[in-house]
């Protein structure tokens, strides 16, 4: 049998932690090193940019990483798989050679490219929109290119917009010789990319169990009478290590990362990450249509998790695209109230400010305001920032003046006359443009999918043979679709007669994330008899019930019995995308954990007995 092929990363976003190259070559053996610095918003970073600078459009931080690495990279013979080439690869693998040259390093760079649809924008009906032709139209390409590249003997690839899978995949099908239609071996190593490619979140990082890892403070919902959770845990709060797949010839692969870093690696941090940002158990991506629900995990050690089992179909015979368009410009300003009457003063604020609006020369209300209090100040507090509350105001609108100094010196102008203790966490500014992200389909036939080989040659990827529909929202068995007037589904099971009301987080983790305009929270259980009373106890009547915020939108619930997992996802609430979007949390990192904080009614038999009191309140059993 061959020998694994080890694949690390060493970035999850545009901003991550910039020594982590270095951490991971000098770590320990690596055969390639993948970095994901490519998201929605990212792409928008990049195309105003590009506005500016032609020549630009690429994550410029991979570019000073690779200053200091690049020759370690070289000695230690891992070749290095990118998608920083953002809008402009050959730009990035241009300013790669110059570096090489300065650097005396010989090295094999190629590339990917015709992702960018830009130019043919109105050919392809992509052009449509109410905010006319996009900045930015980016097809998400497969694995074949990079495959291409690295059979050619490129040390480095760099491409554009790939899916984030695609940078282990590839790899992967190049050194396992793998078909078109190895559709489980594909499906295999795409479940192993979507665990790498958001970083130390598979390592620890969000984890809603934290505190399992990390030597850190109990939460404050803890009772003291159990002493400390966390005596003889040896983690401190680190900085977890990024996560490395070692991909076997099946598409199977174990999950762990480098000796002595922080975090960690369980089946239950591999299991938050694989329902990260995800909609159906049927996956689809460019090469292979993934299914989520087959995936089997299983520990193999200390900072080792075995995936094996996954399954794979044929992929859709349309190619996601991602557009971005400048919708306009926004603005914000936050008010500290503080003290008694917060509801109060937040009303008084409001009406001030929105009567402001049509005086001193403003121009009228802005196209969009929304408002949100956030937090609550605490009675008889001891210190001034438990006795606060933050009242937040955002705008947007097509007209830059309308949302800059005449908005937020609006805000400033009512600072001798409006509620008492007046003050704000920021003074005034003009804000900035925003913009506005929709995804698009069209026929992969469109595609030409290209590879820079290191010699120069253009070699054009074939589209594959085989090709299915993709399932409809709500098209797989296992997936229940509540709209706001819709039906819900049947009543809860039963476990235990005897129930205590506790926060859902003792018995569940959860992880959210946007998907565009949506929102995606995966739940899982911990257990087997935890998970036979979550999946029927957490349908989409209860999960609106627990965030009433959802109630307006379309929610979807998929079930992955093999995850002990439920994925919710709700329709809309971000609005238009990141930098659209008003919402306190514009990205739903943070939905998964209100929900777990949510307090439910739980069977008393599933509560871990480390979270019981020693003497439990009578009336909370029942």
């Amino acid at each position: 049998m061959s020998q694994p092929l080890r694949i690390g990363n060493a970035s999850g976003f545009y901003g991550d932690r910039f020594t982590a190259v270095r951490e991971m070559l000098e770590g320990g053996p690596l055969d390639v090193l993948t970095g994901d610095y490519l998201a929605e918003l990212t792409m928008l970073i990049l195309g105003r940019s590009r506005m500016k600078d032609p020549a630009g459009g690429y994550a410029t931080t991979f570019l000073r990483q690779m200053e200091e690495s690049l020759g370690l990279a070289v000695r230690h013979g891992t070749k290095i798989v990118t998608n920083a080439g953002g809008l402009n690869p050959r730009g990035l693998a241009d300013a790669l050679r110059a570096l090489a040259g300065r650097l005396g390093v010989d090295v094999r760079i190629a590339h990917v490219e015709g992702d960018d649809l830009l130019g043919r924008a109105d050919g392809l009906g992509l052009a449509a929109s109410r905010y006319g032709r996009p900045l930015t139209a980016n097809a998400y390409l497969g694995a074949w290119g990079i495959v291409a590249c690295l059979r050619a003997g490129a040390d480095i690839v760099v491409t554009g917009r790939v899916t984030d899978a695609s940078l282990v995949v590839g790899p992967a099908a190049a050194h396992f010789g793998w078909a078109r239609d190895d559709w489980d071996a594909l499906a295999g190593a795409t479940a192993a990319g979507h665990v790498l490619e958001c970083g130390a979140q598979a390592t620890g990082g969000n984890y809603a169990f934290f505190q399992e890892i990390y030597n850190v403070k109990a939460a404050a919902w803890r009772d003291p009478r159990r002493g400390d959770p966390h005596r003889g845990n040896p983690h401190r709060a680190d900085s977890p290590g990024f996560p490395i797949a070692e991909i076997r010839a099946d598409g199977s692969s174990v999950i762990t990362k480098h000796p002595g870093t922080g975090g960690a690696v369980t089946t239950e941090t591999v299991t938050a990450q694989l329902l990260y940002e995800i909609g159906a158990p049927a996956y689809a991506g460019p090469d292979v249509t993934t299914r989520f629900d087959t995936i089997g995990l299983r520990r193999e050690g200390p900072d080792r998790v075995l995936i094996s089992g996954t399954r794979g179909v044929p992929p859709p015979a349309s190619t996601k695209v991602c557009l971005n368009h400048l919708g306009g410009h926004r603005n914000e300003m936050t008010f500290v109230l503080t003290g008694l009457d917060i509801e109060a003063k937040a009303e008084f604020a409001k009406a001030q400010l929105e009567a402001s609006f049509g005086h001193g020369g403003r121009g009228g209300r802005p196209a969009r305001v929304e408002w949100t209090l956030v937090g609550a100040a605490r009675p008889d507090a001891e210190t001034q920032g438990e006795a606060t509350a933050l009242l937040r105001c955002a705008v947007l609108d097509p007209d830059p003046d309308k949302v800059g100094r005449a908005f937020s010196g609006a805000v400033v102008e009512l600072a001798l006359a409006g509620y008492p203790g007046f003050t704000m966490t920021s003074p005034p500014g003009k804000g900035g443009p925003y913009g506005v992200y929709t995804p698009a389909f069209v026929p992969n036939e469109e595609i030409e999918h290209v590879a820079v080989l290191p010699d120069g040659t253009r070699r054009v990827i074939a589209r594959s043979a085989f090709t299915q529909p993709p399932p409809a929202q709500g098209g797989d068995p296992s997936s229940i679709v509540n709209r706001p007037d819709g039906a819900a589904e049947d009543e809860p099971r039963s476990v235990d007669n005897r129930v205590v009301r506790v926060p859902l987080g003792w018995v569940a983790g959860a992880r959210s994330g946007d998907k565009g305009g949506d929102a995606n929270i995966g739940v899982w259980a911990r257990t087997d008899a935890q998970w036979s009373w979550l999946e029927g106890f957490l349908t989409t009547e209860r999960f609106g019930a627990l965030l009433p915020e959802t109630r307006e939108h379309t929610v979807t619930r998929h079930v992955l019995p093999n995850l002990r997992a439920v994925n919710f996802v709700v329709e809309g609430l971000l609005q238009e995308g990141v930098s659209a979007s008003t919402r306190f949390d514009p990205q739903g990192k943070a939905l998964g954990e209100w929900l777990r904080s949510r307090h439910v009614d739980v069977p008393v038999a599933l509560i871990p007995e480390e979270l019981i009191p020693d003497d439990p309140i009578p009336e909370a059993v029942r």
